[in-house]
């Protein structure tokens, strides 16, 4: 596999070790790039430089796919697998298919690992808390939290109403963005950067995928943002919240209501979401006590109903075969 990409600075945290059989490289030196492979996987709708559809264009048998964007929306399902007739450009006469990751079995599913659910059963959230723990731990009850978001209008009030709680409260806060997020809302409410008596914020270094996993797995609330790391909350069976990437147009709220609709989302969480997005149709309220919401049980039986679709990857090494099959037989 040859992955090209224009930044691949976040792969040295992310994949510090690589990954057998995959190279990386450039964005930029695929404009002189001569041949392709196979399979063509074009994320996002990146566009491919033109000596990419060149040679596509010189080697018709490759399976051009373009791989959307991850939703919950009717749209999914209804164009997930169409083609699409190339008509300009040097692979003019060539046809891209249409991959739709998705949420139903008639989308092409989720990433999941097929030792995902070993790995899980085995690990120690414990021993992964009593690392991260910033202070002797003195409470008999306590709460963890993760934070990976965007800059949140309602972070400082999140934050406030956590502090008000009953048991200390460990926010486990990601680095980049929402560390920045994390202490200004910190300056706004007058605390210390790290954090209150009851609320106690752990700043985390950039963290490798599979470190990124072991803190979902340990907390009891996760706040993730943009679509992998939806899919990893799913895929711990912990209660989540989401910040979708907003659009300037509003048109994320409608991604939402898919979303809440597909999972049977519980009508208190949906609140929380809709805040946690800032909503501006709803009124302003107070964050509840999100240990005595029951959401362990919705997200729980989230996941065991997604893990029943095929993963993404096996269903798109299956429909690129189809499609050779159906080349041969033409």
């Amino acid at each position: 596999m040859r992955l090209w990409v224009d930044d691949a600075s976040a792969l040295e945290w992310m994949a510090p070790a690589g990954c057998a059989g995959v190279e990386v490289h450039a964005w930029a030196a695929a404009q002189q790039a001569t041949e392709v492979g196979h399979v063509v996987v074009e994320a996002f709708g990146c566009h491919l430089p033109e000596a990419v559809e060149c040679a596509i264009a010189q080697q018709p048998r490759t399976v051009w796919v373009n791989l959307e964007y991850l939703s919950a929306e009717d749209y999914v399902s209804r164009s997930h697998g169409l083609p699409s007739p190339v008509m300009q450009g040097p692979a003019r006469g060539a046809t891209k298919w249409f991959f739709y990751p998705g949420f139903t079995a008639d989308t092409g599913g989720l990433l999941r690992e097929l030792d995902l659910d070993q790995r899980l059963q085995k690990f120690d959230i414990g021993a992964w808390r009593a690392r991260h723990r910033p202070a002797p731990h003195t409470d008999a009850q306590e709460r963890w939290i993760s934070l990976f978001c965007y800059e949140p209008e309602a972070l400082p009030e999140l934050l406030h109403a956590l502090s008000r709680g009953p048991v200390t409260t460990y926010v486990c806060v990601t680095a980049g963005r929402t560390q920045k997020a994390a202490e200004q809302a910190c300056q706004i409410l007058g605390w210390p950067q790290r954090g209150s008596a009851h609320l106690r914020i752990v700043y985390l270094h950039y963290m490798c995928q599979t470190d990124f996993d072991h803190l979902l797995w340990s907390c009891d609330l996760n706040f993730v943002r943009g679509e992998d790391s939806l899919v990893r909350a799913i895929w711990a069976g912990k209660p989540f919240v989401w910040h979708i990437y907003p659009q300037h147009d509003g048109a994320h709220f409608n991604k939402l209501e898919a979303f809440y609709k597909v999972t049977c989302m519980p009508n208190d969480l949906r609140a929380i979401h809709q805040m946690w997005n800032r909503d501006t149709s709803i009124a302003r309220f107070d964050w509840p006590d999100v240990p005595a919401l029951d959401w362990l049980s919705w997200s729980q039986s989230c996941r065991k109903a997604l893990q029943k679709h095929p993963d993404l990857c096996t269903q798109l090494l299956d429909w690129v075969s189809q499609r050779w099959r159906d080349a041969e037989t033409r």
